[in-house]
This record gives structure tokens, sequence and C-alpha cells, in this order.
């Protein structure tokens, strides 16, 4: 029997719903859904087996104007994505007309590779408006499919799926065929915690905050987790810990009872607040966090 596998990179606007996707085809949540902008700063890849199929679907952070060290290494994993995809999806959602960067837009018309355009968020639109904003891709990326999706109502979800698994090349699996991801279990502990800090703090905060697991110890009832989050400032720390520390426990909650869920299993979680200033713009600990690769 043939095997197909392939490299399918999902790419778009900050808060497109690429995070919603991915975690629906994937059927687990590895990517950190909220409403605000920059949510996934990572590379984060979902792998989707079948018996004669490998699905690697890769979700790259949203394209931005880069501010500073962070936002560059952000978008070099965003790069990346066109390296390696044999399916490329550009994910868009109704009232938008451009991406944010028109080198990315250049690449994404000019694809030697089958694009597939997601037109997602449908369920916030009418029939009028859904076939103005058709028309209006079909001129802009007449290389691409265009599929009318809701990511988040799983409306069209399975034939953007099962169009995708005719697009893959014949090869063999690229990862174990038990794999979910390619991450470590401490990257998803970190994501949960930043992802409760994104719902939990206003303003600066979240993006001035990076989660480093120190401590993952692993029984067969209990997993023990000990968790540092960095800030930028004193006074992030401050808000971060709050009023006799009530604001840190209620992340400390959160992410708990989301992380029981994922491993399966009793979690003892310990937060801790550090101040690492500047850290978004030192090269050094943007290595150290996984961002700069180079």
């Amino acid at each position: 029997m043939s095997h197909k596998a392939g490299f399918v990179n999902i790419i778009g606007n900050p808060n497109v719903g690429k995070s919603t996707l991915m975690n629906a085809f994937v059927g687990e949540r590895l990517s950190i859904i909220t409403s605000k902008a920059q949510t996934t700063r990572h590379r984060i890849l979902g792998i989707v087996n079948g018996e004669d199929f490998q699905v690697v679907l890769s979700d790259t952070p949203g394209i931005i104007k880069p501010a500073y060290e962070m936002q560059k290494s952000m978008m070099d994993f965003v790069k990346s994505a066109f390296e390696d995809a044999d399916v490329l999806i550009y994910m868009v959602e109704i009232g938008e007309k451009e991406l944010k960067d028109e080198a990315f837009f250049n690449k994404i018309i000019h694809s030697k590779i089958p694009v597939l355009l997601l037109l997602n968020k449908i369920d916030k639109s009418n029939q009028e408006q859904l076939e103005e904003q058709i028309d209006l891709w079909k001129s802009k990326v007449p290389n691409a499919e265009i599929f009318p999706i809701s990511a988040l109502e799983n409306f069209n979800v399975k034939e953007v799926f099962a169009r995708i698994l005719e697009l893959l090349p014949q090869s063999p699996p690229y990862y174990p065929k038990d794999a979910l991801t390619d991450k470590p279990e401490r990257f998803f502990v970190n994501e949960t915690i930043r992802e409760k800090i994104l719902l939990n703090y206003d303003k600066e905060i979240p993006y001035a905050v990076e989660i480093e697991t120190e401590e993952f110890l692993e029984d067969e009832k209990i997993i023990r987790i000990r968790s540092v989050i960095m800030v930028e400032r004193d006074t992030q720390k401050g808000i971060i810990i709050g009023h006799k520390g009530s604001a840190l426990k209620k992340v400390g909650m959160q992410s708990r009872e989301d992380l029981e869920k994922f491993f399966g299993k009793q979690i003892h979680i310990e937060l801790y607040v550090k101040v690492n200033k500047d850290w978004r713009s030192n090269a050094y600990q943007l290595r150290r966090f996984g961002y700069n690769q180079k």
C-alpha cells in the first residue's frame, strides 16, 4: 500500500484563526488560542497520522512588521514555513483585504506548490459579503484554491483536510506514527502558562513575559512542575504576582486544570516570577528561549 506524507504550512495575519484550525485538524490543543494578537510565537508542528498518510501541520506566528528582536525571530519562523512546505495554507478572514507584508504576499502568488486559501470566520458574514470576498481573493491570488470555512464551528474543515490528503506527495512518514508534535512536554507547560497570562493580564504585560520550566518530574500518577515567569521590569513582577499573590495563584490554578487534561495525570505546579531585563531584545536570551536559531 502506498503512503503519503508531507508538510502543510499555515500562514496569515495575526488573529486569523490559524491555531484554531490546526487544533481542529490535530484534535488536540497544541496551539494557544486567545483573542489577543501575536499569541503564537514559535513554529509549532502538529502531526496527524492515518494508516496510509502523515500530515505534518505547521502553525507559524501571525505576519507582522517586526518592532524588536523577538518579533524578527518570529518572522524567521514564518520564512522557514515557505522552505519545506508541500502544501501552503494561506488563511484570511472575512473583511481582510491584504497580507501585512508584501514580500510574503509575493511569495504566495508566485508559489510553485499548491496553495489553499481559507476564508475563515464565514459564520460572521452573509452570502453577499462571502461572494464579494471570494471574488476579491480569486483576483488577488489566482493560483489558490479557495475554501470558505469556520475553524471555530468546524465548518468545511473536513473538506479542506480531504483536499490536503489528495495533494500530499508519496512519501514514508517523517515522524514516528504515534507522534502528535515535535515539541517536548515542557514546551506545552510553558505555552499553557503563557496562555493564562494572556487571558488574565492587560496591555503590555503578556508580551513582556516568557516562561521557563525548570523542573518536570513525572511519576505514575502525578507530574511535579516548577516554572519561572520571566518579566522585563520590577513593576511587571508586582502586577503578575498581584495583591498577596492572588493573581499568580489564579494563573497557577487555571494552568493546572488545563495541564491535567492535556497529560491525563494529576499536576502539582509551582510558579515563580523573576525579572530578566529587556530579554526580548537580547540575542543570548532569545536563543535560550528558542527564538533565535541562527
